[in-house]
């Protein structure tokens, strides 16, 4: 198995991010769940700024409007005859992988690695543009997810009184 995982961590040092370790064994995780021996991918932690500036840029939202968004993925869109094993980039916006576990009560790692999980899917080539590709993602999503020790992504959470938020 030939998988080349490279991570860049370009937000401030003090914003909490996994190690890259635990980055690449989630993206292994669904190469493997997928069948993918060889695969070359991009990890980028970036900070707002950034995360708004791609969102703007690649995903042509108009620059007044736009947000910095949780994960983007770039897939690579190699011509068939093309034998490279590279998938793409995925690109991780710390604060607000950090704001969105915190409002879904849901432990940050857990959430960090539903991520990357969620956007690898997206570099093979899964969507969710409809509900019958939806809720195939999100069933890869979840089964990914539980091998890896983690809870269902889908499962609404409880809170410390155990209310639902």
């Amino acid at each position: 198995m030939t998988i080349s995982i490279s991570v860049t961590n370009a937000c401030d040092p003090g914003e909490a991010v996994p190690e890259p370790v635990r980055l690449r064994r989630w993206l292994r995780a669904v190469l493997r769940h997928q069948g993918r021996s060889d695969a070359e991918v991009g990890v980028r932690i970036v900070d707002e700024a950034e995360g708004r500036e791609l969102n703007t840029r690649y995903r042509l939202r108009n620059p007044a409007q736009a947000r910095a968004t949780n994960v983007l993925s770039f897939s690579a869109d190699l011509p068939d005859w093309v034998e490279v094993a590279l998938l793409g980039d995925l690109v991780l916006c710390a604060p607000v992988v950090a704001r969105e576990a915190a409002e879904q009560c849901k432990p940050a790692e857990a959430h960090w690695a539903h991520l990357v999980v969620h956007g690898t899917l997206h570099l093979l080539g899964h969507d969710h543009e409809d509900a019958t590709e939806a809720a195939r993602m999100e069933a890869l999503e979840t089964e990914i997810m539980v091998s890896l020790g983690f809870p269902p992504p889908y499962e609404p959470t409880r809170t410390a009184a155990g209310t639902r938020p």
